[in-house]
């Protein structure tokens, strides 16, 4: 069948809208009609480096509405609304374990651009177009999944905001409730203040943290993460000197960091804003070659710990209906984070996002 997606062709070019085909679900397949799909800082560092090949179709935020089944598949049924997440195969160690997002085939599943056995389900006309991002390139009206993908939504939550609870929303505030598991009246310094930080922010409340800083160079995303519970927000221009800032603050300093934005010199900051006994959890993208932050004799002084964190340590079929159910009771009001955009509109989108116009971008297919 023909589907409309915004393909990535050239690291540097913007996304082209266009017509594609897409291959009918397999027996272990679920063909998806996406309402609305995340933009996630992950889907650009994917395009900028061609760490898949282009011609690609990325998005893996999705939330849609279930068309087709394969005949293996019992979890979803035709008509069932649902949260596309990460893929995992759910047989390894790590997935009996509770921990999806260390699955021992993540890459394979999750990074290859294609389906295990090399095919891809989206070609233009006999041209193969990469496909399978996280087991579903969400950037389309329609996109192949699975059953480790998919959790069901309830009629009464708006379908469209659900796909940012499958990855950056999950990643926040999962990593501060599951990952770091932060102890009431604990301390957190979370850098950036982007959708994943403030997800955070969010997760810290829930938590019981007694003192949350944002660090974070955009003027509204600081009063957003204060009017989200942060207590202290901070503009990096003014807090060149990251460890005094914090202890200012706190003169033994954090009891846990959380990092969101990959940037070396930062880390490296960072470790001097810890307490004894203090972690940093990293979830943001690093250049290639990037050393573990810290000295390794203070770490040892001070029984530090280098935590990374994939996906917040989550297991979606827990965590989002759990994170659904915080919303409702006004405790996870990540809504507050989104704008939304027609998919056509994915390149102003981008911008406005790279310019702090927006935290969360959602793109809306106009198919619900």
């Amino acid at each position: 069948m023909k589907v409309k997606a915004a393909v990535a062709r050239a690291p540097e070019a913007d996304f082209t809208i266009e017509e594609l085909e897409i291959d009918e679900p397999r027996e272990d397949e679920i063909l998806v009609r996406v309402v609305g799909v995340g933009l996630c800082h992950t889907d650009l560092v994917f395009k900028a480096t061609s760490t898949i090949a282009p011609p690609a179709v990325f998005g893996h935020e999705g939330s849609g509405i279930v068309e087709k089944v394969g005949s293996a598949v019992k979890k979803v049924a035709c008509g069932d609304r649902v949260a596309i997440t990460f893929r995992s195969c759910g047989e390894c160690a790590r997935c009996k374990e509770g921990l999806p997002a260390y699955c021992h085939t993540m890459p394979m599943l999750n990074y290859a651009g294609m389906r295990p056995d090399g095919s891809k389900a989206l070609h233009c006309g006999s041209e193969d177009v990469a496909s399978n991002f996280f087991g579903q390139s969400s950037f389309a009206t329609h996109c192949i999944t699975y059953e480790r993908n998919v959790v069901k939504v309830p009629e009464d939550f708006p379908l469209e905001l659900a796909g940012p609870l499958g990855c950056g929303i999950q990643t926040g505030a999962g990593g501060i409730m599951n990952s770091l598991a932060c102890k009431r009246g604990s301390s957190l310094l979370v850098l950036g203040g982007g959708a994943v930080g403030l997800s955070a922010v969010m997760g810290a409340v829930i938590q019981g943290c007694e003192t949350i800083i944002v660090l974070e160079p955009h003027e509204e995303r600081r009063k957003l993460a204060l009017e989200l519970g942060a207590t202290h927000a901070l503009d990096p221009v003014k807090a060149k000197d990251l460890p005094a800032a914090i202890r200012e603050i706190l003169p033994i300093g954090v009891d846990y960091a959380f990092d969101t934005t990959g940037i070396p010199e930062l880390l490296q900051a960072t470790m001097g804003c810890l307490a004894p006994h203090g972690t940093l959890g990293i979830v943001g993208i690093a250049p290639p070659g990037t050393p573990v932050p810290g000295d390794l004799m203070s770490v040892v002084t001070f029984g530090h710990t280098v935590k990374g964190i994939i996906e917040g340590d989550s297991d979606p079929d827990k965590f989002i209906p759990e994170m659904i159910e915080l919303h409702r009771q006004g405790k996870l009001p990540f809504d507050r984070l989104v704008k939304t955009y027609p998919l056509d509109d994915i390149n102003r989108a981008i911008a406005d996002q790279h310019d702090g116009k927006c935290v969360k971008v959602v793109l809306l297919t106009g198919q619900d």
